[in-house]
């Protein structure tokens, strides 16, 4: 008998590492599902896997992290092999505005997944998207921040991932289950959404560029970030659950570069001095501020034999030829 082909459930598919993780295991022939919320506009609610979903090799369902009702359905109808909770309220700033949703989402939502998880299919393998926000402004004497390094994290956003995180170990312990964290450090793409510091810099210079406006306002330019590639990091949680045990590993770039590194590299690409363009807004500004993270993904690097093929560079300027693409396309 032919072997059949494994089955991925994604939470979370329509995001930015939803779609990418999709279509890489879709190359690997997996069966792909992905839950989705419902969406006032239905027409770009699945924007980043319409490609995927035409082609049948993704197919969705409606459902909720807050709704456990719908987990317990979809689980056993699916019967997953391997769970990607990539679901989540995933915006730092925001999650000072809306503290109670982003705990709820975050950290009750993975709660209710491990529940039906643990009583419907504890043989699949489970994946927990955790974040360096979690460390907060610890870290290592070494300037890095690793799987040991203390966790205290300075937003709503990082102490709901926290939470999530120990209930993921706290299962795992508790239940023999296959669960395991990726602390992943930012990732970036050309599907960042827009309100995302990254997305704005590289959309704000092309329209700059393109003389679509004058001038860009951002919070902190001085905050320090490890930043990598979402097509790089979705290889990295499909090696975790892999992997001989389950376990926890950072994912990272292993270098920080500032917001202002990320203006100067983005506005450069299109031959612009951002100095001329950007301006600061206190409005974007944190209540607390996390001043620098910069991750040490070597046990990952060792363990599951992963290294990223993109680097700073090469993440910005796929970044700004994307909305180069975009702008061109609306208005030439």
């Amino acid at each position: 008998m032919p072997k059949k082909n494994k089955k991925a459930l994604i939470f979370g598919i329509t995001g930015q590492d939803g779609s990418y993780l999709a279509e890489y295991l879709a190359e690997k022939d997996y069966e792909v599902y992905g839950i989705i919320r419902r969406h006032s506009v239905a027409e770009s609610q699945e924007a980043r896997i319409d490609h995927l979903v035409s082609k049948g090799l993704v197919r969705t369902d409606y459902g909720d992290l807050l709704d456990s009702p719908s987990l317990y359905k979809l689980l056993a109808l699916i019967k997953p092999d391997e769970i990607y909770n990539l679901g989540a309220q995933s915006h730092v700033r925001v999650s000072f505005d809306v503290p109670q949703f982003t705990l709820q989402t975050n950290m009750i939502g993975t709660l209710n997944l491990l529940e039906a998880y643990r009583s419907i299919c504890p043989k699949a393998k489970f994946y927990q998207a955790s974040s360096s926000e979690m460390f907060g402004n610890e870290i290592d004497e070494d300037g890095f921040q690793r799987e040991t390094t203390a966790m205290k994290p300075v937003s709503p956003y990082g102490c709901s991932k926290l939470a999530a995180y120990c209930i993921v170990r706290n299962y795992r312990n508790s239940y023999n289950l296959f669960a395991s964290n990726g602390i992943l450090f930012n990732h970036e793409s050309p599907r960042r959404g827009e309100n995302f510091v990254t997305a704005k810099i590289a959309r704000g210079a092309v329209s700059i560029s393109k003389k679509l406006s004058s001038k860009l306002e951002l919070g902190n330019m001085d905050a320090s970030r490890d930043w990598g590639h979402s097509k790089d990091y979705v290889v990295a949680m499909h090696k975790i659950l892999q992997h001989h045990e389950p376990d926890e590993f950072v994912i990272s770039s292993k270098e920080s570069h500032t917001v202002r590194d990320f203006c100067k590299e983005a506005f450069s690409c299109l031959g612009l001095n951002y100095e001329d363009y950007v301006v600061q807004n206190p409005k974007f500004m944190r209540p607390e501020e996390l001043k620098e993270l910069k991750g040490d993904s070597t046990k990952a690097r060792k363990a599951l034999n992963w290294e990223p093929e993109y680097n700073f560079k090469s993440l910005v300027k796929d970044m700004v030829d994307y909305w180069q693409r975009e702008y061109d396309l609306k208005y030439d």
